[in-house]
């Protein structure tokens, strides 16, 4: 049997940064309340992520998200996808994460990426250039930490509270979308969760696992492409649209990103498939021919819409589950 397992995507683009401070308020709460809603219609993840010095407004603060997603939820996986791990204090973030970890009673799961963008770093205050050793050194204190004993930090004693709820460790997966992402996941013998699908990253990681001896999973979403329902399409589009140019903005040489396009008008955006601005009726139709288990985004705080059309696709989405 097919199972429908939905992803609700809350990165407050276009959130946070407008003149009404009320407003901007009720978008965040509204986020919460949809995290609520989704927890009590079948979705699977609520996904938050991490981005800094956006014009737009952007999640900044995705564990402080999470851990209010923790306590208004109760079976729903938390997903930070990505947390740029790079810019937190190591110990800081491990005793976070593991205060997450025992609120949420194991649901949060901390996708470890280091970010691509030089702003970002130097608006933390960290060296973008050395953010390969630091990504390393993140990881082996996080492991360390978590594992509930005295260790060595930079040359002194130390351990962290609370201990986490799941064992051995909290869920952590190593994100990334190069090889060098890849042979570290293998490396410290964690789950490798690419942006996107990549099948030489995928093989490259399982091949350094055997090398290894370590046992090998893969986190990947196959399904792409971000979804809004809305009775009138047309009109919705262009929101996505400004999220879209912002996201791509940041495009960088060399670095493969999921959903950054080139789109200047709202026609170059819908060709490119990266949103689907579907009709209930539409949404129904393709989950309704799934082959295969399915896990379709839902994204319906983008780019500042409105909140009341926002909940419209947040209540459709909840018909079609009921209706499934």
């Amino acid at each position: 049997m097919v199972a429908i397992r939905p992803v609700l995507r809350l990165n407050m683009s276009g959130c946070g940064v407008g003149p009404d401070r009320a407003l901007e308020a009720d978008r965040f709460q509204a986020a919460l309340d949809m995290a609520e809603y989704a927890d009590n219609h079948g979705f699977a993840i609520v996904n938050v992520e991490e981005h800094h010095d956006v014009d737009i407004g952007w999640m900044g603060g995705p564990l402080t998200m999470a851990a209010a997603i923790a306590a208004r939820t109760k079976r729903v996986q938390i997903r930070g996808s990505a947390v740029l791990v790079t810019l937190y204090d190591p110990l800081r973030l491990a005793e976070d994460t593991a205060l997450l970890d025992v609120i949420s009673r194991g649901r949060f799961v901390l996708c470890a990426g280091q970010g691509y963008r030089p702003s970002e770093y130097h608006m933390m205050d960290r060296d973008f250039a050395a953010r390969g050793a630091t990504t390393d050194f993140v990881i082996e204190t996080l492991l360390k930490a978590w594992g509930g004993q005295l260790f060595d930090y930079r040359g002194q004693q130390v351990r962290i509270s609370p201990l986490p709820y799941t064992q051995p460790h909290p869920p952590l997966h190593i994100g990334g979308m190069s090889r060098i992402a890849a042979r570290r996941a293998a490396r410290f013998g964690l789950p490798f969760f690419p942006a996107q699908p990549h099948a030489e990253f995928e093989a490259l990681y399982l091949e350094e696992c055997r090398r290894l001896g370590k046992t090998g999973e893969i986190i990947v979403q196959r399904e792409m492409q971000l979804w809004f329902i809305d009775e009138d399409p047309d009109e919705a589009w262009a929101y996505f649209l400004k999220e879209s140019q912002q996201y791509s903005s940041w495009r960088r040489t060399g670095v493969e990103r999921s959903f950054s396009n080139t789109s200047q008008s709202v026609d170059e955006l819908r060709a490119t498939g990266v949103y689907a601005i579907l009709t209930p009726d539409q949404a129904l139709a393709r989950i309704k021919a799934a082959t295969a288990d399915y896990m379709p985004i839902v994204q319906p705080l983008t780019g500042g819409l409105p909140l009341e059309r926002a909940w419209r696709c947040m209540e459709s989405f909840g018909k079609i589950m009921g209706s499934i």
